[in-house]
């Protein structure tokens, strides 16, 4: 059921029941009150008759009972009691409403106190009901001898009695109570429900264990405050980074971070972006914002990343690095170039010095003009430029295929994401050959649009890769190099291949190379 069906069967269910209880609890007490009030009646017309002279007198007298007979009758109608009854003290009747009982035993066990000089009233069940009824001795002689007893019974009314003199008033009663309850509960549904956004309580509870989970997942911290400076939210990158414990949730940020800037945005519910910070010698790039909820500011919350790994990802993910490297091995080769060519010059070898000249120059026309008219994306050839340069400084042989082709990306493929796959390949694969002592340094690389598919191969001669390890290579944070920063390269590929509905293959030999091949549908 809805959460406004639940509030509402509750409401309406409460008040009747309430209705219902208090009625009965109500009803039974004015019952109670009522034949306590009729006791006590009762007890005053019997004293009354017990003071009666005719009655004191006519108890003992052989035919008294007619005139005790005429005063009872007489009072009983004038009082509107159901009986009066007078007997004397061996328990004869000497009066009675019906004529016929007159000189028979009174019947009923609470009698006998009264026979013993006590005035009292008790409760009894007879043909007509319910009753009380009141005992007082009757005595002469200035109240020294008793000589009988008067009994007066009013008949009490019953719980049903009671409800049936006043049906009106109750069903008033059970139908207005019950309808303002249901009025009410509606109004509080719609209410509730307004301020839950229209949701029902199992979509909260989706919607916060969803919140949480992307919180955990995200790579940026989160830090979050209430109007009363206290954290309500901390995910676990942002423990990592500010160097936060466990317990943390409920505490004052003040306590946290002595110099957060979060109370600041709350107070002004000014936002704040891109705020570089050091938190815990930690340099992070912030953005802090107010929260707000029907225009009030309520909180503010922090988003923030570390700073270096922002600016390694950036540069992995726009081919920078390997830009300025490839600057970088230019730039190292022209000055060694140079140097030899002045070498030449001052040892008067200027044949030499101008066949050394020419080498060079249709060498590296050869492999610019190559790139540049095979390779169309610029960042692709600038990276394939550079990692050449970079072989060659490493004294290894760079080999890129003749029939290689790049004239257009896949439609799921950009020019970064190719950068990042390509540029991981190679550099693993310079890394491999710096392992290789007395093996030939050679490195192949071959791509093609051909066959309406991107095929990339890169293959080395290095020392190949262990057979338990093949599985590992791929995995975030895996690497055999004992340096730190590394185990992002090779994961990050398979995951632009992968995306791009891709697949990459590793063939390795030990002792005789790696080979990957990225085959990617167009």
């Amino acid at each position: 059921m809805k959460l406004s069906t639940k509030i509402i069967l509750l409401s309406f269910s409460s008040v009747f029941l309430v209705v219902l209880v208090g009625g009965f609890v109500l009803v039974n007490k004015i019952a109670e009150i009522m034949e306590d009030e009729m006791g006590k009646r009762a007890l005053a017309i019997a004293r009354t008759l017990a003071q009666m002279t005719v009655i004191q007198e006519s108890v003992e007298s052989g035919n008294g009972w007619e005139k005790i007979q005429a005063v009872a009758e007489k009072t009983r109608v004038a009082t509107g009691v159901e009986y009066i009854v007078v007997v004397n003290m061996n328990g004869i009747r000497l009066s009675h409403p019906v004529a016929d009982r007159i000189g028979k035993p009174f019947s009923g066990e609470d009698l006998a106190p009264a026979l013993g000089d006590r005035e009292y009233t008790s409760r009894a069940k007879g043909v007509l009901g319910p009753s009380v009824r009141a005992f007082v001795p009757v005595k002469k002689e200035e109240g020294s001898v008793q000589v009988g007893v008067v009994v007066v019974g009013i008949l009490t009314p019953t719980f049903l009695s009671i409800i049936k003199s006043i049906r009106s008033e109750i069903l008033i009663v059970l139908i207005l109570c019950p309808s303002l309850g249901f009025i009410g509960s509606v109004f509080l549904a719609r209410r509730i429900k307004e301020a839950m956004f229209r949701m029902e309580p199992g979509e909260i509870a989706r919607l916060l264990e969803e919140r949480t989970a992307i919180l955990q997942a995200l790579g940026e911290g989160i830090l979050a405050i209430d109007k009363d400076c206290r954290i309500t939210v901390a995910n676990e990158t942002a423990r990592k980074i500010l160097g936060l414990g466990d317990e943390v949730m409920g505490r004052l940020i003040g306590e946290v971070l002595k110099d957060s800037q979060l109370p600041k945005v709350l107070k002004n519910g000014v936002p704040e972006y891109n705020q570089e910070r050091v938190i815990n010698n930690t340099v992070i790039i912030s953005n802090r914002v107010p929260v707000r909820v029907n225009g009030q500011v309520v909180g503010a919350v922090a988003t923030f990343r570390d700073r270096t790994e922002i600016h390694r990802l950036a540069e992995e993910l726009t081919g920078v690095k390997a830009f300025v490297e490839a600057l970088r091995v230019q730039n190292h080769e022209h000055l060694n170039r140079l140097h030899t060519i002045s070498g030449l010059i001052q040892l008067k070898q200027y044949h030499e010095a101008m066949e050394y000249i020419f080498n060079i120059t249709e060498e590296q026309q050869n492999i610019t003009s190559f790139l540049t008219k095979k390779i169309k994306d610029i960042s692709v050839a600038g990276l394939l430029l550079g990692k050449y340069g970079r072989a060659k400084e490493m004294r290894a042989d760079m080999e890129i295929d003749k029939n290689s082709r790049l004239a257009r990306l896949p439609r799921r493929v950009d020019s970064n994401a190719l950068v990042v796959i390509i540029g991981n390949m190679l550099e693993n694969a310079l890394d491999a050959l710096k392992k290789c002592v007395h093996c030939e340094r050679k490195i192949y690389f071959y791509i093609s649009d051909r066959d309406n598919q991107l095929k990339i191969v890169v293959r080395d001669s290095g020392p190949g890769i262990p057979g338990q390890l093949k599985d590992k290579i791929f995995e975030h944070g895996f690497s055999t190099k004992e340096e730190p920063g590394h185990g992002l390269g090779l994961h990050m590929v398979r995951e632009h291949v992968t995306a791009a509905g891709g697949n990459i293959e590793v063939n390795s030999i030990p002792g005789r190379g790696t080979e990957f091949a990225v085959t990617i549908p167009y």
